[in-house]
């Protein structure tokens, strides 16, 4: 039986990528590290869409602010544009 890993070089992930591939979907997120450091993270795409999922739209969540029934007004500056030179 295989060690688990989720932590990985790029020279073993550039050789092992199905098996990378494999554990991401098998064992959940595998870290890349590049140069010793963190680079990337490989998550299967089931879980990367459950995670970046949006709920909601821009007006429900402006809907649902604590600011909304605070009595905070926001006033728009009364000088106009600004000149440029095209």
């Amino acid at each position: 039986m295989a060690t688990q890993i989720d932590t990985w070089t790029v020279a073993e992930a550039k050789a092992r990528f199905s098996e990378l591939i494999d554990r991401a979907l098998a064992d959940g997120p595998q870290t890349i590290t590049r140069h010793g450091k963190e680079a990337v993270v490989v998550v299967a795409a089931p879980e990367w869409e459950r995670k970046t999922k949006r709920t909601g739209n821009l007006a429900e969540f402006f809907a649902a602010s604590p600011l909304r029934d605070s009595g905070l007004t926001v006033e728009r500056p009364a000088d106009g544009p600004r000149e440029s030179a095209l």
